[in-house]
């Protein structure tokens, strides 16, 4: 891209080069990670799963957890869970919510003033156990699509990762062989020469 004088667009295409930079090696590292590709997807899959639910802070030890009981992998599981992140809570829990309410039939939104007080926090411990069904509730018609899909699109990665290992290998060990055999003919032929 040519240079322009305005200084704030060079900032801009560098910020999202680097962010393009981060999320290839992001990709990179996860579809190197050992394993078979179901194993890897399932536990993705399982993360994702788990990072809608309103557990934030003990996500990753109960994603790690349950995929070493279903003996899925570990680290996908917790790659998965990192959906959300300080970054996405907010955006997330308040989709959560708000499916969640509608699928409960909670016709008040909670909705918190400007200004702190002890009545409002009376408040939210006594709707706690509402808010936490409504975050669960909509955690779980959120995240099972979203862990669907994360299923298949994680799975095709790393399966076709895996595949371009393997056939380079396979192209290593047939040059291997090519040269092996060349060098077995030129050591014959030098024996045979007088």
């Amino acid at each position: 891209m040519p240079y322009t004088s305005r200084p704030d667009r060079g900032i801009r295409i560098n910020k999202q080069g680097n962010l393009r930079k981060f999320l290839r090696r992001l990709y990179e590292r996860f579809v190197k990670i050992r394993g078979r590709p179901r194993e890897i997807a399932l536990g993705f899959a399982l993360g994702l799963f788990i990072g809608m639910s309103p557990t934030m802070g003990i996500q990753m030890p109960i994603a790690v957890f349950f995929a070493a009981i279903f003996q899925w992998s570990k680290i996908s599981a917790a790659v998965g869970v990192w959906i959300t992140n300080p970054f996405t809570a907010p955006f997330i829990y308040g989709l959560t919510y708000v499916v969640g309410a509608r699928l409960l039939g909670l016709k008040a939104s909670l909705t918190l003033p400007n200004n702190f007080s002890w009545d409002l926090l009376k408040e939210l411990i006594a709707n706690a156990p509402l808010i936490f069904g409504a975050l669960a509730a909509g955690g779980i018609i959120i995240g099972l699509p979203l862990a669907v899909a994360g299923y298949f699109l994680s799975y095709g990665a790393v399966n076709k990762y895996q595949q371009k290992v393997k056939d380079q290998i396979a192209a290593r060990k047939a040059l291997l062989v090519h040269t092996k055999e060349k060098v077995k003919q030129k050591i014959h032929t030098k024996r045979m020469k007088p």
